[in-house]
């Protein structure tokens, strides 16, 4: 009786596996794919050869407000949100890195010009050689998403909870949606006027990067969650909901996810840390408005993430005014 029960509780085990990963390969494979998104070797920081490596996602965010179509398509040659995302080797942390996306930086190839110009001079390759030379490792997987999804996927999750700098107001996707400052939970129709606002705020830009740190940093609480991601029907359902607003490279499909998703089951809750790519303030060059980045702290960041362990890193506050 027991040996029986053993096999029925086996049987229902792989059954349940089984479904789970039909579903998971079902939900991604409606995913676009970036196709070439990697630039030539000869271009690309040495490869990190230790057992236990940090991983780099690069995150670039569309505004297309849910147009239809590529991705890739509405992409275009510009990107309204940069965002880098790097985990150290112990798994204690993630850190999102925002980059301004006027950053006068060098671009391979083409000299020193606006970061979001990459994209324009040599499409998502481009893009990924000039963010590896700003932090000097590797680039593992690109994700392209769209700002509509985050409607549905916070609806998904119950609400993503922010801790809000500055209160404003902002109606980008129908009703006016005033934020208070403080701890807020928004819903998806809040969070999409929340990331997207910029007009309401004296420095533009700069606190429209610090609310969508404030966005990811809840966003990527709630998903990290233990009721999430050691929940493999939860992870599926998150998948089917953000599958029609995502474009990613190859190495974000089921096995990796769900590989991911067991490191971090296995070293408990990461700590979400966000911060911006440092800078000096504003200028000009030639009648072009750039953000200057700061290079000496930079190379800080650039050290901070070549350790196993970024637990006691503060990241350097960028200067925000014209010099």
């Amino acid at each position: 009786m027991v040996v029986g029960i053993a096999s029925a509780l086996v049987l229902a085990l792989v059954a349940a596996v089984g479904v789970f990963a039909l579903r998971l390969q079902s939900s991604t494979s409606e995913v676009e794919t970036v196709e070439d998104a990697f630039p030539d070797d000869s271009m690309r920081p040495d490869a990190d050869a230790a057992d236990s490596d940090p991983l780099n996602y690069l995150l670039l965010g569309s505004d297309s407000r849910g147009e239809g179509g590529s991705l890739l398509d509405s992409l275009g040659d510009r990107a309204d949100t940069i965002l880098l995302v790097h985990v150290p080797s112990d798994r204690e942390t993630v850190q999102v890195m925002s980059i301004m996306r006027d950053s006068y930086v060098d671009i391979p190839g083409y000299g020193s010009a606006k970061v979001n110009a990459a994209l324009s001079y040599g499409g998502v390759p481009l893009m990924v050689a000039t963010v590896e030379q700003l932090i000097d490792q590797r680039i593992d997987d690109v994700a392209i998403i769209d700002f509509a999804g985050f409607e549905g996927l916070t609806d998904a999750l119950g609400g993503v909870t922010v801790q809000n700098e500055v209160a404003f107001s902002a109606a980008h996707s129908g009703p006016v949606h005033t934020f208070e400052a403080g701890e807020i939970t928004l819903d998806g129709a809040e969070a999409l006027d929340y990331v997207r606002e910029r007009y309401a705020f004296p420095d533009g830009d700069y606190q429209r990067v610090r609310n969508q740190q404030a966005f990811m940093s809840g966003l990527l609480a709630a998903l990290l969650d233990p009721s999430v991601v050691a929940n493999p029907l939860a992870i599926t359902e998150l998948v089917e909901v953000m599958a029609p607003y995502m474009a990613t490279t190859g190495g974000l499909g089921t096995t990796s996810i769900l590989g991911v998703a067991t490191q971090f089951v296995g070293a408990g809750i990461p700590d979400v840390r966000t911060f911006t790519m440092p800078t000096t303030g504003t200028g000009t060059v030639g009648s072009e408005s750039v953000v200057l980045v700061d290079d000496v702290a930079l190379q800080l960041v650039r050290d901070a993430f070549q350790q196993d362990s970024m637990t006691d890193f503060q990241a350097p506050a960028p200067i925000t005014t014209t010099p």
